[in-house]
């Protein structure tokens, strides 16, 4: 065995040795190992186990990190979020609609700019990594060179992504529509480009029902049917004021989400995002095509859209994620988010537990994604991507730490008072990635 260890960390280790279908399930499937060990051959898990079960297969040449004192768990998984938006968050007082125009649109229309894409798409990933964030489905914009800045600064770091340009003809500034002809050429480029270069994966990206003309879905249509190990990824049921839109648009079809489903758009690897004002029948859809849902809950009341239902979302057994949806969300931090995801069902008399939260941003996100085989947890063979998390860096947060009566109010304190600051390291490959700068002496 020790021939097979390059690396081994040292530390308290919390994760999900199996996937659930239902919200209470979770806990059945909890790992904490307070005292452990884990090993790594390059960018992949050897073993997770104690200490005292493992120090023996430690030899001189396995470089030992020790992170005592601190909560390794598996790398946040942001299911939805705008990497051109980052320049706009906290844009103030519109809903969606509005929203998109007053800020959204005139922002990204400077991704024509190759040199403004790389740098932001540098700022941008050292925002998820800086948080904790190791694998996200992201938005890019209708540009292919936003994209290409994107996916090349990814590569670099070898970090697990999937991404996508905007598909848009129409509902939007002339400077960001193109054909249903020139978006499925540049998008079959873009796919033959990247699409399972290293960690990298492509998601078809129509950007929402009112923005895709009849033809342009055709062409989504043609390219799942030609690249069917694609995702894909777009919004649903948003807004109350959106969701009438695309009745008027699509008269024809029963509901917002039928005119994605007719289109054949609908099944494992297509996720939905928001889904607030659903019906039976779209929620009866999501479910019986195994589609996926990624809950935004900062970006969902920042813009007054309304509050996911994650009890039905349960009940029902359908994928779900959770999406940082930054720019209307207000944070990349997956543990501000869960924050906001508890207040968002206690409005609905729903106790969102740390346990279920952690899931859903772990090995939940990875199953909502259909990546659960490849990250989540550290199960042998996985990719060593995770966060080091110092669960108290304030005095209030070490007052709480010391006084939670285990690792459940531990780990709930860490989703309600935590933030960037508890980020101490980033791993993703089997390689530390993001570390805070020292600060100088001065």
């Amino acid at each position: 065995m020790s021939e097979l260890v390059s690396r081994a960390i040292r530390g308290s280790f919390f994760d999900f040795t199996g996937t659930a279908t239902h919200p209470q399930k979770p806990a059945d499937y909890a790992r904490y190992v307070e005292e452990g060990l884990l090993l790594l051959n390059g960018g992949k898990v050897v073993s997770l186990q104690t200490w005292e079960a493992g120090r023996h297969l430690l030899t001189d040449k396995v470089e030992v990190t020790d992170y005592r004192g601190k909560l390794i768990v598996p790398g946040f998984v942001d299911c939805h979020i705008h990497y051109p938006q980052t320049e706009m968050i906290g844009a103030f007082g519109e809903q969606l609609l509005e929203w998109l125009q007053q800020y959204t649109f005139p922002v990204e229309s400077q991704y024509h700019c190759e040199a403004h894409a790389a740098e932001m798409s540098a700022f941008f990933l050292h925002q998820l990594l800086s948080n904790g964030t190791t694998t996200a489905l992201v938005f890019g914009t209708v540009h292919p060179q936003s994209v290409d800045a994107l996916f090349s600064a990814a590569d670099r770091l070898g970090m697990r992504l999937i991404a996508g340009k905007v598909m848009m003809d129409r509902n939007a500034p002339d400077c960001l529509l193109e054909t249903p002809e020139e978006s499925y050429s540049q998008t079959r480029a873009l796919i033959t480009r990247w699409h399972n270069r290293g960690r990298l994966s492509y998601a078809l990206t129509p950007r929402f029902a009112p923005t895709s003309s009849p033809g342009l879905l055709a062409k989504v249509e043609q390219l799942r049917a030609e690249f069917p190990d694609t995702w894909l990824h777009t919004h649903l049921s948003e807004n109350p004021q959106e969701v009438a839109w695309v009745k008027s648009l699509f008269p024809d079809h029963q509901s917002y989400l039928d005119v994605y489903h007719r289109y054949r758009l609908t099944g494992k690897r297509s996720v939905f995002a928001h889904c607030i004002h659903l019906e039976e029948g779209e929620w009866a859809c999501l479910q019986q095509t195994d589609s996926s849902i990624a809950f935004c809950p900062t970006s969902n009341l920042f813009l007054g859209s309304g509050l996911f239902n994650l009890r039905t979302c349960g009940e029902k057994g359908i994928r779900m994620g959770i999406g940082t949806d930054v720019g209307a969300g207000t944070t990349f931090n997956m543990l501000q988010t869960l924050g906001e995801a508890y207040k968002v069902g206690q409005l609905q008399q729903y106790r969102l537990a740390a346990c279920e939260a952690f899931y859903h941003a772990t090995l939940g996100g990875a199953r909502a994604l259909d990546l659960d085989d490849r990250i989540g947890n550290f199960l042998p063979g996985k990719e060593a991507d995770f966060v080091v998390l110092d669960p108290a860096v304030s005095a209030l947060q070490q007052m709480r730490q010391a006084n939670s009566r285990d690792i459940w109010e531990k780990l709930f304190v860490l989703m309600t008072l935590g933030d960037d600051r508890n980020i101490a390291h980033t791993w993703v490959n089997g390689q530390c990635v993001w570390q805070p700068v020292p600060e100088e002496n001065t």
